[in-house]
C-alpha cells in the first residue's frame, strides 16, 4: 500500500471511530467517548505522520509523542495542545478497571461535550492540513 492509501486508511479509521464516539455519548457510555476521541485523534496524526515522514508510524498510543515526530506538534495552537494532553489518559485508563470508577465521576455529559466537538475540531484541521 502507498502512502496515499495509508492516509486514506488512517482518516477513514478515524472517521469511523468518530462516529462510534457520538453513538458512545448518544448513549451515555461516556468512558467510551473519551476513549475513542483518543482514538480519533492517534489515527489523524498518523496520516499526518504519513504525510510528513513517508513512513510507517511508530506504534505507539503517546498523541504527544506522535505530534512531535510528525511535525504536527509546531503547527498546533495552545487549545489543541491542551486537547491532546486531555486525551492522553483516557487511552490508557479506559482500560483498567482501578481507573474505571475515577474516570467516570470525571466524564460527565457536558465534559464529554466538550471532548467531542474539541476531536470533531481537530480531526477537520489535520484533514484539511492533509490536503494542503
Amino acid at each position: 500500500m502507498d502512502a496515499e492509501n495509508k492516509i486514506q486508511y488512517w482518516l477513514d479509521m478515524a472517521g469511523y471511530d468518530l462516529d462510534t464516539a457520538r453513538a458512545m455519548h448518544k448513549t451515555g457510555r461516556y468512558l467510551y467517548v473519551g476513549f475513542m476521541c483518543h482514538q480519533v485523534i492517534e489515527k489523524s496524526i498518523k496520516a499526518y505522520y504519513w504525510q510528513s515522514v513517508q513512513k510507517e508510524p511508530p506504534y505507539t498510543h503517546n498523541l504527544l509523542l506522535l505530534a512531535e515526530q510528525s511535525n504536527l506538534k509546531q503547527h498546533l495552537d495552545e487549545i489543541m495542545s491542551r486537547l491532546l494532553n486531555r486525551l492522553m489518559p483516557l487511552n490508557i485508563q479506559a482500560r483498567y478497571p482501578q481507573d474505571r470508577e475515577e474516570l467516570l465521576k470525571v466524564l460527565t455529559e457536558q465534559v464529554c461535550n466538550d471532548l467531542l466537538k474539541q476531536t470533531e475540531e481537530l480531526f477537520i484541521w489535520i484533514r484539511q492540513l492533509l490536503k494542503k
